[in-house]
């Protein structure tokens, strides 16, 4: 077994801790009504989107996501939010670096890692660390203590990702050549994740949008090789117009976050077809470290 499905079935019992460290790290944790940037990269920007989204629809404050080589200067926030499973993302930490006057958190999985020197307050989910350079466990298990912070009950994500670990993956994965993840609201970031662990772990052509964007032009490449997976939509007519392509359509019926680990096991399973080495994509490495 290859470290990323050991560490992609260690999810429900990641977020489990997670919960409690929502608890622990009640004060760490922005406060409701404080305006809020989450920053991080790749798979942790996508988390940050999620995160921004679900703050705002749960009306604890403005809260605006960025990559953390986009952070616009001469914005006012409360607090800065960075996400970095390894701590030493280039982009991340010279944010940081420049970043003076503004109250920072990390969330990290190393307690020792550059980040925590940069910011006032380190929330370290070391549990939920990983050797693979695909992200799973950790990006999720993040998502997972700010929605029980947000004052969400985690018992029903956990028991879905139960059954998304041991549920047949329906459809085969391995008939498609081209995906499309669509969501809506935080699951926008969401479906951007998962079309990248698709794109990182098996070298799938993957695409995401806001499932009511897909009409406007995407729509246009989905054809009989299609899979188009729809996280989250507000229109169930989404689905129909896509059927009309020819494409196969999944449209979720588990929690988001579990749904995610089905698209893990999707990953997982069409990267073991192609032959390749999903612990070690090509050209990839567990933390970007520029010059």
């Amino acid at each position: 077994m290859s470290e990323i499905e050991q560490e992609i079935a260690s999810q429900p019992a990641c977020w489990a801790r997670a919960a409690e460290v929502a608890i622990t790290a009640e004060a760490e944790l922005p406060q409701s009504g404080a305006r809020v940037a989450v920053v991080g990269c790749g798979t942790s920007f996508y988390m940050g989107r999620a995160v921004a989204a679900l703050r705002e629809a749960h009306g604890s404050g403005e809260t605006d996501p960025f990559p953390a080589s986009e952070y616009p200067s001469g914005r006012h926030y409360d607090r800065i939010v960075a996400i970095s499973r390894s701590g030493t993302t280039s982009e991340v930490v010279h944010l940081l670096e420049r970043l003076d006057g503004v109250p920072r958190v990390v969330v990290t999985a190393d307690a020792g890692s550059p980040v925590t020197q940069l910011a006032e307050t380190s929330i370290v989910l070391d549990f939920a660390d990983e050797r693979s350079v695909v992200q799973t466990r950790f990006a999720t298990s993040a998502l997972a203590m700010f929605r029980a912070h947000l004052g969400e009950d985690l018992v029903r994500p956990i028991d879905d990702a139960e059954r998304a670990l041991s549920e047949p993956l329906e459809p085969d994965p391995a008939r498609f050549e081209h995906v499309v993840f669509l969501g809506h609201g935080w699951t926008v970031g969401i479906a951007e994740e998962a079309a990248l662990k698709l794109r990182e772990a098996s070298q799938t052509y993957s695409e995401a949008y806001p499932a009511m964007e897909y009409r406007h032009g995407p729509i246009s490449l989905a054809g009989a090789r299609s899979l188009v997976w729809i996280v989250g939509s507000p229109d169930p007519t989404v689905a129909d117009d896509v059927r009309s392509t020819g494409a196969t359509v999944r449209v979720a019926s588990l929690d988001p976050m579990a749904e995610l680990v089905l698209v893990h096991r999707t990953a997982i399973a069409l990267a073991e077809a192609k032959g390749l080495d999903p612990d070690h994509p090509p050209h990839l490495a567990r933390s970007v470290l520029l010059p």
